[in-house]
């Protein structure tokens, strides 16, 4: 069932829970994802970088895509479609190809910048019903072609966004994309208890969800995150089960290399990834 994040998000921080956002990749990523939500009757958020959504064929191409499958799957969760640190220019690409919610990522902007940008982009997915994210500090690492060096945001400059009508808040709290390094230095707990007093009822984002302990994903729900992003966990567990599957010679024998098969084992692997992932959110039954 398509739908924005705003009210999945409401009743995520009301319950003290966290809506797992899943970036997908490919068809395979897409199904087996709305599969497991659905059996664990689970909400969930598409996530959707730009470099994907090329990837992929276009923004349209892949809100079809999810659309159908929501249809001849007979999903019944609650799902959105979400752009993932989205450019001002891409976020009017997704509201055109039909996404139920996207994410203006401003925070390399001036705060004066992000805020006006950001207004204007609150105001026209309101309009249309969609659901916004927005961001204050930069979350560590590389996404699509973005550095970050992980600084924490602000809590004022967090307010003033919040203020601003946006359904969700992505905020720098030492949390970084892809794999972290052995001397990371952990998420700033302080920062992100500030965030949520200067806040209040907004739901927060965890960015970088893969790699983050289990007690600190925890404790960051506790502290206001109602939406923890997950995307290289579930590349590097499907990559893994590839490559076992084709270490072993499986793909040599009979019709292995048939792609349903060489794909299987990696598909399995992003199920069992993404379960784990909504039984520590704690959104299992909660659709």
């Amino acid at each position: 069932m398509l739908v924005s994040a705003t009210e999945m998000l409401k009743k995520a921080k009301a319950g003290h829970y966290a809506v797992g956002q899943i970036n997908i990749n490919n068809l395979e990523w897409t199904k087996i994802v709305l599969q497991t939500a659905q059996e664990l009757n689970s909400p969930v958020i598409l996530g959707v970088s730009e470099g994907a959504g090329k990837y992929m064929g276009g923004f349209k191409v892949v809100q079809d895509m999810v659309a159908a499958l929501d249809e001849e799957m007979g999903i019944t969760v609650p799902v959105a479609t979400h752009l993932d640190h989205g450019t001002y220019e891409g976020c009017y690409k997704c509201i055109k190809a039909g996404f139920t919610s996207i994410m203006f990522d401003g925070s390399h902007y001036p705060i004066d910048e992000n805020i006006a940008k950001t207004t204007e982009l609150v105001h026209v997915a309101h309009q249309l019903g969609l659901s916004i994210e927005a961001e204050v500090g930069a979350i560590g690492g590389e996404e699509d072609g973005v550095i970050g060096r992980g600084e924490c945001a602000d809590p004022d400059e967090c307010k003033q966004i919040a203020d601003l009508g946006v359904d969700m808040l992505a905020a720098g709290i030492g949390n970084i994309h892809g794999k972290y390094p052995a001397d990371w230095e952990g998420l700033s707990f302080e920062t992100l208890d500030k965030i949520q007093q200067k806040t209040g009822i907004m739901p927060l984002v965890l960015h970088g969800g893969s790699g983050i302990p289990d007690e600190m994903v925890k404790k960051a729900i506790t502290l206001g995150v109602s939406k923890v992003n997950v995307n290289t966990e579930c590349q590097l567990s499907f990559a893994a089960a590839v490559r076992k599957y084709i270490e072993a010679g499986k793909d040599l024998e009979g019709k292995g290399f048939d792609p349903r098969k060489l794909l299987a084992p990696g598909v399995e692997a992003i199920k069992q990834t993404v379960k784990e992932k909504f039984e520590l959110f704690g959104s299992v039954g909660q659709a």
